[in-house]
């Protein structure tokens, strides 16, 4: 993981063989660097755990990328292809659509600032998402900032994912899923319990829910081994992204720069597991192998 430029090129390859049909908004002056080199450099820093862009262009400096962008030309250019690089995830992720039908959703806390700087904080109080306190029944502990919620199938691979307040309970993203999704099993966590928009999912879009009971209900049934081994997996997931991607580590300012590095990280996520899968033949998720 340590060549930079090494792996930028192979990345840069697979996005142009993939991805190169999609747009982007037309510039009246041809930048040296094009969005889909950007994007790519921005897919391998995340790749490669470079989560600041001081740390990236001293990275860069005497490579053939050093001169070809600004520092504060990348990070306003990176903000405003937000879409593009949805695209580019999208795209991805369709790849491997059609390998199963079986998805695990799941939300994780997403911390803007400690508390005790919260009433405080500057940050992201002036976008149309506000951020809000929470509580992560996973770590026992509170916090200030945002919750993203995800749907990755049984191999790992995101399909969908989508912000809110922290103060929002998980199980209002299922709203948004019987959209996206149909024909399908739905494996969640208790926070996901609801009869009702268990019934509206699968008269909606066939999707069949299946959440663990609580002890203290009404004629409690033990959760199948077979799915809660499954839904591990997005648990993974989550514990990679927070360990490699850094995606618990908040640098942004606004809630465009932090929805923007979120997309990145699970983007680059993404690229990592085409390529294992598509280019080297190897593991999906063996995230920290090497490219080169």
């Amino acid at each position: 993981m340590n060549n930079l430029i090494q792996n930028y090129k192979i990345i840069l390859k697979e996005l142009t063989n993939t991805c190169k049909y999609i747009t982007t908004s037309k510039q009246i002056r041809l930048p040296k660097m094009s969005d889909l080199e950007l994007v790519a450099l921005n897919l391998t820093a995340e790749y490669m755990s470079i989560n600041s862009e001081l740390q990236l262009f001293r990275c860069i400096s005497g490579t053939d990328l050093d001169g070809r962008i600004e520092r504060s030309v990348y990070n306003k250019r990176k903000r405003k292809l937000f879409p593009y690089i949805e695209k580019i995830r999208e795209t991805l992720s369709s790849k491997f659509s059609d390998f199963t039908d079986v998805f695990i959703v799941d939300s994780t806390p997403i911390e803007i600032c400690k508390i005790s700087r919260a009433n405080r904080s500057a940050i992201c109080s002036t976008d149309e998402i506000k951020p809000a306190y929470g509580y992560c029944a996973a770590q026992k502990s509170r916090y200030f900032g945002y919750k993203l919620h995800a749907v990755c199938d049984k191999n790992g691979i995101f399909h969908s994912f989508d912000f809110s307040p922290a103060n929002v309970h998980d199980v209002n993203y299922l709203h948004d899923i019987k959209e996206n999704f149909e024909n399908c099993l739905l494996i969640g966590d208790r926070g996901y319990i609801s009869k009702e928009l268990q019934l509206d999912l699968f008269n909606y879009s066939k999707i069949n829910l299946s959440v663990p009971m609580r002890k203290n209900q009404h004629n409690f049934v033990d959760f199948c081994k077979t799915k809660s081994k499954i839904r591990k997996r997005i648990e993974t997931n989550i514990s990679q992204l927070c360990g490699q991607f850094l995606i618990n580590i908040n640098l942004a300012k606004t809630f465009q720069g932090l929805a923007t590095r979120i997309v990145s990280k699970i983007t680059s996520f993404t690229m990592i597991q085409y390529l294992n899968f598509f280019v080297f033949k190897r593991s999906l998720n063996k995230l920290k192998i090497n490219l080169c």
